[in-house]
């Protein structure tokens, strides 16, 4: 995953956590449910970012190794 993309992730569940703990820290429900929400949100993406990347790295292996075939079969 990107630096970037990576920090985004991050910041989002840090925002989360934040939202959560004013919300729960003041009774207000709804605060602590969207911080909750955000924080989830975060993750998933944070998730959704690693698999992505792992895809690209295999895809990027499985063209190296067809292409290395190809040199050697000359």
């Amino acid at each position: 995953m990107g630096a970037f993309d990576q920090a985004k992730d991050k910041a989002e569940q840090l925002k989360g956590k934040a939202k959560e703990k004013i919300g729960d820290a003041t009774d207000n429900e709804r605060l602590a449910n969207e911080g909750r929400a955000d924080q989830l949100k975060g993750e998933a993406k944070e998730q959704w970012h690693d698999a992505k990347e792992g895809v690209d790295d295999k895809l990027h292996d499985a063209k190296e190794r067809l292409s290395g075939d190809r040199d050697e079969n000359r």
